[in-house]
């Protein structure tokens, strides 16, 4: 029986050459589509579970609402991993990561050039308890113990020194200055990994750990990871670590302030501390202070619904286009039944053909992922391949021939073998019982589908287009960005005057802190030398040179910038609008800020130090788009971390050659890195624009197996109704007519999903613009274009077989009437 219900399959396989083309090939791009974004959500939802330990390890973040400004942070201080692990018998254990920042890095006693290297971390000796890397060389319990040890990866092990045999106990030397012995070598981290370190530093005899304050909720820098002990309730021990840390947060209140908890939140301020479990971070953490950016669950849902409603496409695309080849296949059924074929027997024939045509679109499907798999890994920025020796991953293809071939297949075998015999045989066979309004039905959701992703592209690239052109309060054009300066000690400022000498050089600023991805910093200020609630500000904290502003193109708004005729500007400071409106400062009129340096208890009056408002700049955005514009401020001093050159566009080629010829006579072995500001800029919105891009590429996908879903449907539908085009056209009807004639029905469903899309795009539009402070307003003319595209397509997918039907000889029509 199944070797006969094969050789008929195959029969009407080649028999029908096109519609099986149309098909295999729909079937086979939205399997592909399918296949494709179920290894992108694997690959998201498998971040951190390569750790045995990951459903014991939780991180601390920190919230805090205070001096007018919010901070939701994935750091917290110094002493909280060490209090909670001392306090709470549930933690095993703790580790502290601190972000070391980019570093020039080269092997001891090496005369050759420095590398750069971005992937370093200071961390507690306890790292590989919690984040157990297989250590090749070295002993993982102590390795880190020692101040001055390093571990590094084996590929940066293989970079330096040739072989993780040789590098073990050798020394590296970070940033011309600091020497550390590499006590371990271990296997390089997981990609699927929410943080990747290339070198861990230990921290044992970290200034910033023996100076910082034992207070909660002060100088927050650290990630805090704490491995619980097994069989710890994970929910009970989140409720006791609540209370815990309100109780830490108390004693600093009342140590800094003289306030109770409920006093200092009676204020409308907070500081307080969660937790997270670590498989969460990547997808459910969008928290400040990150060691590397985060997916986003919003987005696998996203392109959940996208993979489903693409393979849900493709299934229409075969349900429709066998419906509607009923009327073909009527007769066949008719002669079965009457030589006794059982309905059982029919929809077992009809469902093998489907599983047949699954089957081989899964292997074109399975060909065009192999080959798209390199294209769709630089497009989502992550690494994937193909599991071929997993076996769930064979049996999840065999369950999706099964499932895709009986779902695409069950109305169809079902719709058929249910014909009345005697009205089939008589040839009585009307557009109701062939199907004509449930393919109608599926028709709309095809194209329902296809004008909310067409419609939702419109919008992501419309936003991201605004980002781009947005005034930014700021000049980020033709601003070139010298990196890793401060390796030019004191010849930074002589860097500096040299390139001034440069025609193409406009102006120069020696500042770490840039309003692109740099370096961040915050801290509180007061309006008296007492630390309250009512006179306190927290906000952004920037050490500029005199020449920020006009290579940077700020603009006052009250006062003026620094001056270096002024030097008592070493004891000024500027705000921004936001942080003069929080202060209640509507002048720069010499009002005065305090700085305290003492966070272990209310400072002395010797521990602060004063600062004169003397400018109050527009408001700029100096961080991502996403948020409002915080409180900021800027004072004079020493932060060399980056040069930054506003030049002419002209000579934009000479300067950089300019820039690198003066770099390498003053440190010939250092390497030479710039980047352009704008580019910096664009770089914060990398996640919108891959998202942006990779909906775009499933939109035309889903488009084309709609198109491909209509073509046929038109050349059955003109197939169907050619005896009624040939009495038209001897009636007098031209091919204008006729082409009308065939696409209007076509035209309505497209109207009907018009209608139907509209308010569905509307809302999710709406929804996925509420992440940005600054968004553009939906307007109507995005979904008129997508309206127009659905026509247009629409159009292009049935006129062929229209015209092709409107230009045939009616006589060969009619030969038979």
């Amino acid at each position: 029986m199944f070797k006969n219900f094969l050789k008929i399959a195959l029969r009407n396989l080649f028999k029908h050459k096109v519609y099986s083309f149309i098909n295999i090939a729909g079937l086979a791009i939205g399997l592909a589509c399918f296949i494709l974004i179920s290894l992108f959500i694997g690959y998201e939802l498998s971040y951190d579970r390569w750790n045995p330990n990951s459903d014991r390890i939780a991180r601390v973040f920190t919230d805090i609402k205070f001096g007018g400004n919010e901070l939701k942070m994935a750091v917290s201080g110094v002493p909280v991993g060490p209090d909670v692990a001392q306090e709470m018998p549930e933690v095993l254990t703790y580790c502290r990561f601190r972000d070391y920042g980019s570093s020039l890095v080269k092997r001891d006693g090496d005369l050759q050039q420095n590398f750069e290297e971005q992937k370093i971390l200071t961390v507690d000796s306890t790292f590989f308890e919690l984040f157990p890397l297989e250590v090749v060389m070295g002993d993982p319990q102590s390795c880190l113990v020692e101040p001055n040890a390093v571990a590094i990866s084996v590929s940066k092990a293989e970079k330096y020194f040739g072989s993780p045999q040789v590098a073990l106990g050798e020394s590296l030397i970070m940033d011309n200055r600091r020497r550390y012995k590499i006590t371990a070598v271990y296997k390089d981290m997981p990609t699927n990994t929410h943080f990747i370190a290339d070198f861990l530093v230990s921290m044992n005899g970290n200034r910033e750990v023996q100076q910082g304050s034992p207070l909660w909720a002060m100088s927050n820098n650290f990630q805090t990871y704490l491995l619980l002990r097994k069989n710890t309730d994970y929910d009970a021990f989140e409720a006791k670590f609540a209370d815990f840390s309100e109780n830490k947060v108390a004693q600093t209140a009342m140590q800094l302030m003289n306030l109770s908890v409920e006093e200092f939140e009676a204020t409308g301020q907070h500081a307080r501390f969660g937790l997270q479990r670590l498989p969460d971070i990547h997808l459910h953490s969008d928290l400040s202070e990150e060691l590397a950016p985060n997916g986003s669950i919003q987005y696998i849902w996203i392109f959940g619904a996208i993979a489903i409603l693409v393979l849900l496409i493709a299934c229409i695309n075969f349900m429709n286009l066998t419906t509607a080849r009923s009327s073909h296949r009527a007769k066949e059924i008719g002669v079965r039944k009457v030589l006794g074929s059982l309905r059982s027997s029919l929809i077992s024939q009809f469902l093998s053909e489907t599983v047949l045509m699954t089957f081989i679109a899964v292997i074109f499907a399975l060909l065009i992922s192999i080959l798209a798999i390199p294209w769709f890994s630089d497009l989502t920025a992550r690494q994937m391949s193909i599991p071929w020796g997993n076996p769930v991953f064979w049996l999840s293809i065999l369950l999706g021939i099964g499932v895709v071939g009986v779902l695409a297949g069950s109305y169809p075998a079902f719709f058929l073998s249910a014909f009345d015999l005697l009205r089939v045989l008589k040839g009585q066979i009307t557009k109701k019982a062939s199907g004509g309004g449930l393919r109608s039905g599926l028709v709309v959701f095809q194209f329902v589908t296809s004008i909310f992703l067409i419609a939702s592209t419109i919008l992501v690239y419309r936003q991201l287009s605004f980002i781009q052109n947005k005034k930014l309060g700021f000049q980020k054009e033709q601003v070139i960005i010298v990196d890793n300066t401060y390796v030019l000690g004191q010849q930074a400022r002589v860097y500096k005057e040299e390139m001034l000498q440069d025609p193409g050089v406009i102006s120069a600023t020696i500042s770490s802190f840039l309003p692109v991805p740099s370096s961040g910093s915050n801290t509180t200020f007061t309006t008296t030398k007492e630390l309250r609630q009512d006179n306190s500000i927290n906000m952004e904290y920037w050490r500029v040179d005199h020449d920020y502003a006009q290579t940077l193109g700020l603009e006052m708004a009250d006062g003026r910038f620094f001056d270096e005729r002024f030097p008592t500007d070493s004891s000024a400071i500027i705000l921004n609008e936001a942080a003069a409106n929080i202060l209640g400062f509507n002048q720069a009129n010499e009002q005065k800020l305090y700085l305290p340096q003492n966070f272990s208890g209310q400072p002395s009056p010797d521990e602060w130090e004063e600062y004169n408002v003397i400018g109050i700049t527009k408001d700029f955005h100096w961080a991502s788009l996403r948020d409002n514009i915080g409180p900021l401020c800027m004072i004079l001093g020493n932060s060399n971390g980056l040069i930054s050159f506003k030049m002419d566009a002209q000579e934009s080629k000479s300067v950089i050659a300019n820039l690198e010829t003066k770099w390498k006579a003053m440190v010939p072995n250092q390497p030479f890195s710039y980047r352009f500001m704008d580019d910096s800029f664009a770089s914060m919105y990398e996640s919108e624009q891959r998202i942006g891009s990779i909906a775009t590429a499933f939109a035309i996908l889903a488009i084309l197996i709609s198109s491909l879903g209509l073509f046929g449907l038109a050349s059955f539908t003109a197939e169907q109704r050619t005896k009624e085009i040939g009495i038209r056209k001897v009636l007098g009807a031209n091919a204008g007519n006729i082409v009308g004639l065939l696409s209007r029905d076509f035209l309505k469903l497209v109207g009907i999903s018009l209608i139907i899309a509209i308010p569905i795009s509307w809302w999710a539009m709406n929804q996925w613009l509420q992440d940005f402070a600054y968004r553009i307003n939906v307007g109507w003319w995005a979904f008129a274009a997508a309206g127009l595209g659905a026509v247009l397509i629409a159009i292009l997918s049935v006129s062929y077989q229209s015209i092709k039907a409107a230009m045939a000889n009616p006589v060969k029509s009619l030969r038979s009437e």
